[in-house]
This record gives structure tokens, C-alpha cells and sequence, in this order.
């Protein structure tokens, strides 16, 4: 599936303010810098739809995407930034929280990684949350054309130690750089609008 035609609708603060639900809505959450945005972007082939920043913990609001008027990408704050103060962590981590136990018409999380390093307890935690939620969701691991072979391969094999229940995990490897992974992003996607999952 191709997205053709992509607007930013709103950033939210707080779960008070999020729009009534309408239509499907697939969660992008991880870790700050973890390529959030930069993902976003390259799925709907807008360059600047989805703020980058070289600032980490800049997005601090649930962003949400209207995409080709079927369904909304919903972009959540990314955590874990070491400089972001503690009642500022506390605050994005309850705004997730609230996203997360809403009731809307949550398809999908998509859960980043970055594919280098092994999962923070910040990533872990959410997992586990997601996991104990019984909320649908995938694990990408970001920036994976930064690992040669050998590395993509230890990595992986540390992530099945690392990552609860992650045998059971759908996982896909994805470079923005080089498009990896892109399609099968995108297919799951269409999957689930589609009704076929």
C-alpha cells in the first residue's frame, strides 16, 4: 500500500484534548531519537511531514497524521531522554499510558527499536505494558543498514534473550536510508485495513 496523500491534523498535550475516534489508528512509540519521525515520513514519502529533530525528546504531544482519509498515524512522545526532567518524563509517560488505555480504534503499535543496541528498561517496560494489554503491536528495528551482517545477526540473536516473549513478536527490520523493510511495513498495514488480518 502506498499513502498518497498525508496531513498533520493535531498535537495533543493531554488525553482530554485527543480528537473524538473516527476511523483506524496505528501507534508509533519508542524511545526518543529512536527515528520515529524520520519512519512516518518515509511511509507517506513526505520529507517534513513528521518533525525531525537532532534534539532528542523534542516530540513532547500525540501527534496525529490524517492518511489518505482512511485511517490516522498517531505518533506518540518519545521517552527515556536522560536530560528531560523527571516530572517531564512522568508527564509523556502518563500521556502514553492514557493514549494507550483510550478507548479507540487502536489497530495497531508499532514498536521502535533501535536495531544497534540492546532494548532500554524504558523499552522493556513498555513491551511489557503492551503485552500485558493485550494491544496488538510489532517491534521495528530502526536503522538496520547501520549493522553489517555479522552484527544484524548477533544482534538478533541477543534480542531473543532480550525481549520478553519475543519468539511470539512480529518483527521487521527497516532502514529509512535504504527503504528495507518498507513493504512489509506497509503490507501489514493494508492487511489490516483491509479486513484480511
Amino acid at each position: 500500500m502506498k499513502f498518497q496523500n498525508t496531513v498533520f491534523t493535531g498535537s495533543y498535550g493531554k488525553a482530554s484534548q485527543f480528537p473524538v475516534p473516527e476511523r483506524m489508528e496505528f501507534a508509533f512509540v519508542g524511545r526518543s531519537n529512536v527515528g520515529k519521525s524520520s519512519l512516518i515520513n518515509k511511509l507517506v514519502n513526505k520529507k517534513s511531514l513528521a518533525r525531525v529533530s537532532a534534539v532528542p525528546g523534542k516530540t513532547a504531544t500525540v501527534n496525529f497524521y490524517s492518511v489518505d482519509e482512511k485511517i490516522y498515524f498517531v505518533d506518540l512522545p518519545g521517552y527515556g531522554y536522560a536530560k528531560t526532567s523527571k516530572s517531564e518524563q512522568q508527564r509523556l509517560r502518563k500521556l502514553i499510558f492514557d493514549y494507550l488505555q483510550a478507548d479507540r480504534d487502536l489497530q495497531l503499535v508499532i514498536q521502535l527499536l533501535d536495531m544497534r543496541h540492546a532494548p532500554s528498561v524504558d523499552d522493556l517496560n513498555m513491551i511489557n505494558q503492551l503485552i500485558d494489554s493485550e494491544i496488538p503491536f510489532i517491534i521495528v528495528f530502526t536503522k538496520a543498514d547501520k549493522l553489517n551482517k555479522t552484527e544484524r545477526q548477533n544482534r538478533m540473536l541477543a534480542f531473543a534473550n532480550e525481549i520478553p516473549c519475543f519468539e511470539d513478536i512480529c518483527n521487521i527490520a527497516v532502514s529509512v536510508k535504504n527503504s528495507e523493510g518498507l513493504e512489509d511495513l506497509q503490507n501489514i498495514f493494508s492487511e489490516i485495513i483491509e479486513g484480511d488480518s
